[in-house]
């Protein structure tokens, strides 16, 4: 009873914060000490500790936990404590180091994001040595299939948008790491492909694949899923940190990251959140945490990284945090996770996932650097 009666007091403390810092300029944005640098990392334990303490359904290696991992291993580096690194270590350890059972399947090399982070922080070459094995054969027998995801062996390519967070995020690490100028020729390569092919450059926004080409919403609008475009934003923000400031092709992805940005800013409702579905929010007017993480994580490193004004943006991503703030229960689940899907469903406050827990620590990792600028 008193865990019930916690989370609806909860319920109510952040809908009247939510509707406080609805308006675009914040005068006084928080009351209290809600966005020190020391509760967001308070935050940010209690969730990841949740996690880690309640065991998912997914193989180890698949891509829901690898962008849990990739959360995991940014919270690991600010968090003081070795057993988030040991518990990833862990991981790794089970899996002998290797990648998901499909070569050329993006999901299946989500967890490369992780072994990378691992690599940097103990330098042991075993622990990145298979996902190069992979890219390298990749990069060196690529797929010719065709971006047509009714077409048999299109998942070879990157023909769905969450593969621009799954893949291309791997390829920029593993050039970073190694400077091996094979893995970046072929991420540039397929990131125009699929972005040339999902892109609407009239609204700045990626179709989850091409059977959504001419569907259509309730409201008559185009489909733009919500975490679909969460993953390629998320996606952009880890790209351009692996990327070198003189990169050749580096203004291609700073292009479209400006782009989004203003797009998706001012498709953030007036409670924090981003709805399953980007242009038609009253279809589907529940919170949806996994996008809204995403979207928080990549405005919050616009603003870290001199992209996006502080005054333009960061109300909106102080209203993100206090939405997914709002959206963890006092025991550390975080809820309003849409499910496993491809396209804008209904959602519900107890639903949860791994990848949501990650898109949360990611936006926590910039929330924390946000108050140490």
């Amino acid at each position: 009873m008193k865990t019930s009666t916690n989370s609806q007091l909860l319920v109510v403390i952040c809908s009247i914060v939510l509707w406080m810092t609805s308006s675009t300029v914040f005068a006084n944005p928080l009351p209290g000490d809600s966005l020190t640098k020391e509760s967001i990392k308070k935050e940010m334990k209690l969730v990841a500790d949740w996690q880690i303490a309640h065991k998912f359904k997914y193989p180890e290696y698949d891509w829901t936990a690898g962008a849990l991992y990739a959360g995991m291993a940014q919270w690991a580096k600010i968090a003081g404590d070795e057993s988030y690194w040991d518990y990833l270590k862990g991981v790794g350890g089970r899996l002998n180091w290797g990648d998901g059972p499909r070569l050329y399947h993006a999901d299946d090399q989500c967890i490369g994001q992780m072994y990378v982070e691992l690599y940097r922080k103990y330098g042991k070459m075993y622990m990145i040595q298979p996902t190069l094995n992979t890219l390298t054969y990749i990069s060196e027998y690529p797929s010719k299939n065709d971006l047509d995801f009714t077409k048999k062996g299109a998942s070879d390519r990157w023909a769905w948008c969450d593969a621009l967070f799954m893949a291309p995020t791997v390829w920029a690490k593993m050039y970073n790491v190694t400077k091996d100028k094979r893995y970046s020729k072929f991420l540039d390569h397929e990131y125009k492909a699929t972005t040339d092919y999902l892109y609407d450059k009239s609204e700045h926004l990626y179709y989850r694949d091409s059977r959504y080409f001419t569907k259509t919403e309730k409201n008559g609008k185009k489909v733009f899923w919500g975490r679909g475009n969460g993953w390629v934003y998320a996606g952009l923000s880890t790209i351009l940190t692996e990327l070198p400031k003189d990169y050749k092709n580096r203004k291609m992805y700073e292009k479209i990251y400006l782009e989004m940005s203003e797009k998706l800013a001012s498709l953030q409702g007036p409670d924090g959140y981003w709805h399953a579905s980007l242009l038609d929010p009253d279809s589907y007017p529940t919170p949806e945490t996994s996008a809204s993480g995403f979207n928080c994580y990549g405005l919050a490193w616009g603003i870290n990284n001199g992209y996006l004004s502080k005054e333009k943006y960061l109300p909106v991503v102080l209203k993100a945090w206090i939405a997914l703030m709002c959206s963890v229960d006092p025991d550390g689940k975080l809820c309003w996770v849409q499910p496993i899907g491809g396209d804008p469903q209904k959602v519900t406050r107890e639903m949860t996932e791994i990848y949501g827990v990650g898109a949360f620590l990611l936006a926590g990792s910039e929330m924390v650097k946000l108050t140490e600028k």
